[in-house]
């Protein structure tokens, strides 16, 4: 696909499924529940899930777990095929009363706002887990975890890789860990097979590092050098690599870095939209030599590289920004280094 150029044509490539998620499906034991079903790249994954047991011939239910806030996706789940649940995952009654299910993907939490409400935070990324893994005591999980949960590095070491310590800076990426540990906590009680999936960062055309920076350039606002760098990876890839960690769940949970295999300096970014738009990007700050990044390898092994490259995802950005497409207007605030979000 040379352009996306509709909304329609976006969603349409990123649940497009790929050989691997053929596969995946037809591993899997039971049905498929979703939880978070409902933030940035959950209904994608729903309708990529979907797909695939169709073209594989595989006669399991998805299931899309949330609140369903916003106007609309629940109707268009429904009309892809993914059935739909509401649950507040907060609620003990609401949690043990969802349906039963040999493999699940976890993608509830909260990340903006965490600033002026910690404790909503705390209890999306550490309480939810541990009802959760209650509930789900005998099944496969996936769980989204955060690259936050690593340290900023410099650099010239490169991204911390899967036996890098966690080293969370702000609340945020504490109760990010939280959500590991609860897990891990569920794993040693009950043998619970889980695999924690650490991402930087998904992107898109509408959401992420890419049109955030992009957008800026073509507004001429300021880009951030704080931060010094950026690992990214097409949403689609991303929610590729997690249907097909389910695999690799066990107890202890396995430990799953999503990226894409580039590090790329903001600076260049900025100039590669400034020369894509005609307009020399404004910068701010100077570069501090060091990013949140990670060394995906062992994900490439596993599963290969991303279909869509770096390069790719920049050209369908930039022209997708062009032509005023669509925002999510939900800012990544990946220029922030202190983890206050």
């Amino acid at each position: 696909m040379n352009t996306i150029t509709t909304t329609q044509e976006l969603e349409e490539a990123l649940s497009r499924p790929l050989a691997g998620d053929l596969d995946a499906v037809r591993a899997l034991t039971g049905d498929l529940v979703i939880l978070g079903v409902g933030g940035k790249m959950g209904p994608t994954l729903a309708i990529r899930a979907r797909r695939a047991m169709d073209q594989a011939g595989v006669r399991r239910r998805v299931i899309g777990v949330s609140r369903f806030g916003e106007s609309g996706l629940k109707q268009r789940l429904e009309s892809a095929g993914v059935e739909t649940v509401s649950a507040d995952l907060l609620d003990r009654q609401s949690v043990e009363a969802l349906p039963e299910s040999s493999d699940v993907i976890f993608m509830a939490g909260r990340k903006f706002g965490t600033e002026g409400s910690a404790h909503l935070t705390w209890a999306m990324n550490a309480l939810v887990p541990a009802l959760v893994s209650e509930r789900y005591r005998s099944s496969r999980i996936a769980v989204f975890s955060s690259g936050n949960v690593y340290a900023h590095r410099p650099l010239v070491q490169g991204g911390s890789d899967e036996l890098t310590p966690p080293g969370p800076v702000g609340e945020y990426a504490q109760s990010v860990l939280a959500r590991e540990r609860m897990f891990e906590y569920a794993a040693d009680r009950d043998g619970t097979r889980i695999v924690l999936l650490r991402l930087n960062y998904a992107v898109e055309l509408r959401y992420g590092v890419l049109a955030d920076i992009g957008g800026k350039v073509f507004r001429g606002e300021p880009v951030e050098l704080g931060v010094s760098a950026v690992n990214v990876i097409w949403q689609g890839d991303a929610n590729s690599v997690a249907l097909q960690s389910l695999a690799l769940a066990s107890a202890p949970p396995a430990i799953l870095n999503i990226a894409g295999p580039e590090t790329v300096p903001v600076r260049r970014i900025a100039e590669r939209f400034g020369t894509i738009f005609g307009k020399p990007p404004v910068f701010r700050g100077t570069e501090s030599g060091t990013a949140l990044l990670n060394d995906a390898g062992k994900s490439h092994r596993l599963f290969g590289y991303p279909s869509v490259s770096f390069e790719q995802c920049l050209l369908w950005t930039a022209e997708w920004i062009r032509q005023g497409g669509a925002s999510l207007d939900k800012p990544t605030h990946f220029e922030v280094p202190d983890g206050r979000y």
